[in-house]
């Protein structure tokens, strides 16, 4: 496990090597899975202004989803491939050699995971095993990213929650999860891979889905300003979270595998923050009062509620060098405007 230290310990990695003579330095090659979703579409960004040749693995299907990642497409490289088939995993690995994988992709929606528990165990849970198996098979030397989540605290033991506090998932998606991250750690330990896993907690942006929390009241409140739509129906009101900008966290994602020793962190705010403070300063950025045109509707409370997720991220800040640098607020603000502009084009 990496240690404390003053900042990011960037290593010595990409390996120089000598060739005829002369030291050159390989190029990084990542792969990212779950490339167009939100977080995909960002750590894309980040890796290509790095340098990086970046290959996307996504899903092949009859309807194209690459609105996220449609200005990049012209520097990416996107193959098919699936976590549900470990054999074509291995052939991407086997085709593109990456130095760096990025495991992003997963049944990601809480709600839908428990209207469908088997297939969100298959995608989040056994397709990292899948995706480790065919790293192993492939190139061990391969340092691994994997996409843990605050929801495998579920019902919290303590507060705030670090690396060490005991998980309690209330989902069948944050049992996944819990799968999926010790399964990391099991590969971490047993074979020595470079396998980390970041734990992070709630974050958005723009890109995010339109069935996430918080994008449906920036949408709404846009769409209520607009005269689209007269109301929007949300949940608990009262549940908390500790909400980040989603391009903040894919750059702790970076750094945990330029450390020398792998590890799991622990990547928040370190605040949180009630879903009725994410409406009154959504509708206050549109001049609105929340109260007039949010419904409560019990469709959307969960069968097993998560009421308090807030993470410490000391460890993040002494050894990664991490820190947020966008705020609640103005990540909300900035969320409105976005939908503010996108609707107005519609």
């Amino acid at each position: 496990m990496a240690g404390a230290s003053a900042g990011p310990d960037l290593g010595p990695w990409p390996h120089p090597v000598d060739v005829i003579g002369q030291t050159v330095t390989v190029t990084k090659t990542a792969l990212i899975t779950g490339i167009t979703g939100q977080d995909g579409s960002y750590l894309a960004e980040l890796l290509l202004d790095k340098g990086y040749e970046v290959i996307g693995l996504h899903r092949r299907s009859s309807t194209v989803t690459f609105e996220r990642i449609t200005h990049l497409t012209d520097r990416l490289t996107l193959v098919p491939a699936d976590l549900l088939d470990e054999a074509s995993m291995i052939r991407v690995l086997r085709d593109h050699r990456p130095t760096e994988v990025y495991n992003l992709a997963a049944q990601s929606f809480v709600q839908t995971s428990f209207a469908q528990p088997t297939l969100t165990g298959e995608v989040t849970a056994l397709g990292v095993t899948r995706l480790l198996d065919a790293i192993l098979l492939t190139d061990p030397t391969i340092r691994f990213y994997q996409a843990s989540s605050s929801e495998m605290f579920g019902k919290v033991v303590e507060v705030p929650q670090t690396e060490g506090t005991p998980f309690y998932p209330r989902s069948p998606y944050g049992v996944a999860k819990v799968y999926g991250h010790w399964i990391t750690v099991n590969y971490r330990e047993s074979y020595g891979l470079h396998a980390s896993s970041g734990i992070l907690f709630n974050h958005e942006s723009p890109r995010r889905g339109l069935e996430f929390l918080p994008r449906k009241v920036s949408f709404s409140a846009a769409a209520i300003k607009l005269g689209k739509q007269k109301t929007v129906s949300l949940g608990n009101l009262d549940a908390q979270r500790d909400w980040g900008f989603a391009a903040d966290y894919v750059r702790a994602m970076w750094l945990m595998l330029q450390q020398k020793e792998p590890g799991d962190y622990v990547i928040a705010t370190g605040e949180t923050h009630p879903v009725r403070e994410l409406c009154q300063i959504a509708f206050d950025q549109v001049g609105l009062h929340w109260e007039d045109h949010v419904v409560i509707d019990e469709q959307f409370f969960r069968p097993a509620e998560v009421d308090l997720l807030i993470g410490e991220p000391t460890k993040a800040r002494a050894t990664l060098g991490w820190k947020p640098l966008v705020g609640f607020e103005e990540l909300v603000r900035m969320m409105v405007d976005a939908d503010l502009a996108a609707l107005s084009k519609g």
